[in-house]
């Protein structure tokens, strides 16, 4: 479904319109049609400034609701000193077109898409890669992106117990009752992120680390481990060794041989592109296999695909069709005909 205008979405009207189990089946969507080579390959641009930088991310989906396929572009900015000024660590804008005629069909906020699809990313990862009897989970960082990392891990995995570590002790005590009432299980804060990870099925490790933290003797066997904080060339979570003694699985592996812990691997010498077992949209569609053994360590180096951000916009966008809600836009200063119907237009 298509609206007529143009919309504008703001953060509020995106989480009000896409729930947690909605933005996983889109993003699982996203995943096997990148794996069936039925979506084009994602791009990604990125950019430093003082203080900070931009990245963005672009890429094409097939609609499965309309013969029209999708474009999207995700702009977003990443500046670390932002929250002593009040400002979010990351905000940007979403801009979705129709593929076949560019034709712009909404404008909306970042945010609330960007954390979600990060962790539904984890939740389609660990359906294929945890093993199904997981019930005990590790969130290192305890911020906006830890809290939808546990719901998503939980969402597929019977989890029932979950240990929290934060640098900032006040947040982890924060965490760990608000996510205890959330999802009903018990969620302890802890001293050091060790004390988490080697008690754990799941690990996730979502900090801004310049620094690797989690080592081969902080995992047991059996751990499935999501590395999703380093997204730039900077940032590193997972020591060389511990990628290097895994069955690793990235979700674009250009993208995570350039600025994920597979990056760092690589200049360490101990891992080439070569001893990547798959990309995640290659075992979701079954051309690769995900856990073959309840003994094997997995890593999923997730550094933020394109194509999740364009089936959650999609997903947003057509439901605030079928809604009525967002802000149209009159971009060409019309609003009597349908923009895509027209004169011109096709």
């Amino acid at each position: 479904m298509r609206c007529e205008d143009p919309l504008f979405l703001t953060r509020r009207d995106v989480a009000e319109l896409l729930t947690l189990d909605e933005c996983i089946a889109a993003v699982h969507h996203a995943f096997r049609l990148h794996g069936q080579g039925l979506a084009a390959r994602p791009g990604i641009l990125g950019l430093h400034v003082d203080g900070g930088g931009f990245h963005i991310k672009a890429g094409v989906l097939p609609s499965a609701r309309s013969p029209h396929p999708y474009f999207a572009a995700k702009i977003n900015a990443n500046f670390p000193g932002n929250p002593r000024i009040g400002l979010p660590l990351i905000q940007g804008v979403i801009a979705l077109c129709d593929a076949e005629n560019g034709a712009p069909l909404a404008l909306m906020d970042s945010i609330e898409i960007t954390i979600r699809r990060t962790g539904a990313a984890t939740a389609v990862a660990a359906k294929h890669l945890a093993r199904e009897d997981a019930r005990v989970a590790a969130i290192v960082g305890c911020g906006n992106q830890g809290r939808i990392q546990l719901r998503s891990i939980a969402a597929v995995r019977p989890i029932t117990q979950a240990f929290a570590f934060d640098e900032n002790a006040d947040r982890a005590a924060a965490f760990a009752p608000e996510m205890s009432a959330a999802l009903g299980i018990a969620v302890h804060a802890v001293p050091n992120p060790a004390l988490a990870t080697t008690q754990s099925d799941i690990v996730v490790t979502c900090t801004p680390s310049r620094r690797a933290f989690l080592g081969r003797e902080h995992v047991r066997p059996g751990t499935f481990v999501a590395a999703v904080g380093a997204d730039s060339e900077a940032k590193q979570e997972l020591e060389p060794a511990l990628m290097a003694a895994s069955i690793v699985v990235v979700d674009v592996l250009e993208q995570c041989a350039t600025i994920g812990d597979l990056h760092h691997a690589i200049a360490a010498g101990v891992m080439t592109r070569a001893d990547v077992h798959a990309e995640l949209g290659e075992v979701v569609a079954g051309h690769k296999p995900g856990r073959t053994s309840d003994h094997q360590i997995i890593v999923f180096d997730s550094t933020g695909m394109a194509l999740q951000d364009v089936a959650a916009a999609v997903a947003v966008y057509e439901k605030a069709c079928a809604a009525g809600a967002g802000t149209r836009l009159h971009l060409n200063g019309r609003a009597r005909t349908p923009w895509w119907l027209a004169p011109g237009i096709r």
